[in-house]
């Protein structure tokens, strides 16, 4: 019996030595890390605390501001009806703001106001804003700037039509793959590898940009390096400076690095709480002005929310639901803009409600109406209803 234990003990150690060598060989070294921390902790992709395993740049404060809350915050009971649905889909956090104060505010699973944990794609939102403050400090001309003048590589052939436009309306045409499963896709060597350069330098401008609506998530990592070139900073010093601080956030967030000193992973991964992420719904319900200061053109702001005069790929119907890295839809005779994550985060914003909802969740779900998760209408009904 012990020399048969022996004996699978030997091959699974062979078996490891083997995988290694291959990953080594192959270039993948991300799924080291990968692997450590999805399936050897019994998870299948990424969570929403997680940030500590990577390395972070620190978003930093200035002089915070309170946020005010309403003579009625957290006095009108939420109907059961809503309030089972975002219990039972996995909520963490629910902020619902109305005409500039706090209304109701409910945390769940040990989460709370000071709770910070990763927002995902609302990243690559937060990035966009950054575009239009480049272009305010004069940094970029314009979102009909070549990507080529920031980054020689982008200059010659197909590429040498992309524009920075392109890239916030993921429209670039390039082949970026969006699998969230294949431990070999963009994602995974995104999120755990250690160079974001060479991870995006191995795709290419494929198609004729700004025809087709395909959203990948590179776009977005591509759009920070353009930032940094730019403005010389690094993209969380940059957001910091000209957003974090200017908003009054209470706490500093993080952003995950793809190494030490390095670069921001932009389309996943700043790490913050829910009463400083509503505050960049408040900008944008305000166009960009905060407390008499506008941070971002009012122009910028506008042309953000309405959708690209693009094309869906996968169908060639109108594209209806995207902007500048916003997405958005009509609901009830409201036109509604939004960022949102993988896991369920979202921050809405309806503006003819002078309302701004944060919501925050530690896994998806998988219904969807209209493309958008099922949980997104319950939150509009009861804001709606609230009013």
């Amino acid at each position: 019996m012990m020399m048969y234990l022996l004996k699978i003990g030997k091959g699974i150690l062979i078996l490891l030595a083997v995988l290694s060598a291959l990953i080594l060989v192959t270039g993948n070294k991300h799924l080291f890390k990968g692997i450590a921390h999805t399936y050897l902790k019994g998870k299948t992709s990424a969570d929403i605390d997680e940030y500590q395993i990577f390395d972070n740049r620190e978003v930093k404060t200035g002089a915070f501001t309170p946020w005010p809350t309403g003579l009625d915050y957290n006095k009108k009971t939420i109907p059961e009806k809503y309030l089972n649905e975002i219990e039972s889909s996995n909520s963490i956090a629910y902020l619902l703001i109305k005409n500039d104060s706090i209304r109701v505010e409910k945390y769940w699973s040990g989460y709370g106001k000071a709770s910070v944990t990763n927002t995902f794609s609302m990243a690559k939102t937060f990035v966009s804003m950054l575009v239009g403050v480049a272009i305010k400090d004069g940094k970029i001309e314009s979102v009909d700037q070549k990507v080529g003048a920031f980054l020689p590589e982008y200059a010659d052939g197909l590429a040498s039509d992309l524009t920075i436009k392109h890239l916030l309306t993921m429209s670039s045409g390039i082949n970026f793959d969006e699998s969230y499963v294949s431990p070999l896709g963009y994602h995974a060597k995104a999120y755990f590898g250690s160079d974001l350069k060479s991870t995006v330098a191995a795709y290419e401008v494929m198609e004729n940009p700004g025809v087709e609506f395909s959203y990948l998530s590179g776009n977005t990592q591509l759009l920070s390096f353009v930032l940094e070139a730019a403005t010389g900073q690094k993209v969380a010093d940059y957001f910091s400076e000209n957003l974090w601080q200017p908003l009054g956030a209470k706490l500093p967030a993080y952003w995950s690095l793809d190494d030490e000193d390095g670069y921001e992973k932009a389309s996943c991964c700043f790490n913050s709480n829910a009463r400083d992420l509503a505050r960049l719904g408040q900008l944008y319900l305000k166009l960009g002005n905060w407390e008499g200061k506008q941070l971002i053109p009012e122009d910028y702001v506008k042309a953000s929310i309405v959708p690209a005069k693009l094309i869906e790929k996968d169908d060639g119907s109108v594209l209806t639901r995207y902007g500048y890295s916003w997405w958005m839809l009509d609901y009830k005779e409201h036109h509604i803009y939004l960022a949102q994550g993988m896991l369920g985060q979202f921050i809405i914003v309806i503006p003819d409600k002078n309302m701004v909802i944060v919501r925050l969740a530690s896994r998806r779900t998988k219904e969807r109406i209209r493309r958008f998760p099922v949980i997104l209408f319950t939150l509009l009904d009861h804001a709606l209803e609230y009013c």
